[in-house]
């Protein structure tokens, strides 16, 4: 029989392996349950009225997208980041792309969109962004920042997409998570994987992924491995020195890179 103080370490041991390990699946209950709220951050809309905007017909949910029309052949669809007010971006697209129209969506939660985002949500929306806008525009160019590069490359790959603009882009949000989550089995709890890089090889069409030289968010590396996906020639990758995930829009080189992409 062993004594009672090496029978009392035994206990106490046990309960705090108890103790971590109930703490632990909190944690992973906790990362399940709240996951959206880590992925997605809903921004009011800043810019424009209710002349600049455009209601989709979907029946579960009053999503809008900002607009800047405009005649002829040319649009641009454009997918924000995780907190991004995208009608921000119409002033300065205007500007720079006056023979495109525009259409820029806030997602589900986001800009005065009702519902709640999701990736299965926001991939049906952008489906029905681009038929509507490519019954009247034959050449619908598909740009997308941070997060929305996956919800671009998902739709290029399912649409007639004319060319393919990914900003900050990543190989899919599951690994990113997995790296800042390292110590919780992320691939099991996570429901929106947004996994571009199973969207990628079957992009056809001419596509340039723009990545921030100082990008603290997304790895270059990460951004890489997403541009070996795509078939030889399809992609190329395009660097803007000195410039942060965040602030890469505020580069001069920005909107000259986007443009050489359209």
């Amino acid at each position: 029989m062993p004594p009672p103080n090496v029978s009392r370490m035994s206990r106490t041991l046990v309960l705090l392996v108890v103790i971590v390990a109930a703490l632990y699946l909190a944690l992973c209950v906790a990362l399940f349950v709240f996951q959206r709220a880590l992925i997605y951050y809903p921004q009011p809309r800043t810019v424009g009225s209710a002349a600049t905007l455009l209601t989709l017909p979907v029946a579960d949910a009053r999503v809008l997208v900002s607009v800047r029309p405009h005649d002829g052949p040319n649009a641009l669809i454009y997918f924000g980041g995780n907190a991004e007010d995208v009608s921000r971006n119409l002033p300065s697209f205007s500007q720079a792309f006056p023979d495109y129209a525009l259409y820029l969506l806030h997602y589900r939660g986001y800009g005065g969109s009702s519902g709640s985002p999701s990736e299965e949500a926001i991939a049906r929306d952008a489906l029905t962004l681009f038929d509507q806008v490519h019954a009247t525009h034959p050449h619908v160019a598909v740009v997308g920042r941070s997060l929305g590069s996956g919800v671009a490359v998902r739709l290029a790959s399912q649409r007639p997409a004319a060319r393919l603009v990914l900003i900050t882009p990543y190989n899919s949000l599951e690994g990113l998570a997995a790296r800042q989550f390292r110590w919780f089995p992320v691939r099991w709890l996570l429901k929106d994987k947004f996994q571009s890089w199973r969207y990628a090889a079957r992009i056809t069409v001419p596509t340039v992924l723009i990545a921030a030289g100082d990008d603290e968010v997304i790895p270059r590396s990460n951004t890489e491995r997403l541009l070996s996906h795509f078939t030889k020639g399809v992609a190329s990758m395009q660097v803007i020195e000195g410039t942060g995930h965040n602030s890469i829009g505020e580069s001069p080189e920005y909107l000259k890179a986007l443009g050489d992409g359209l």
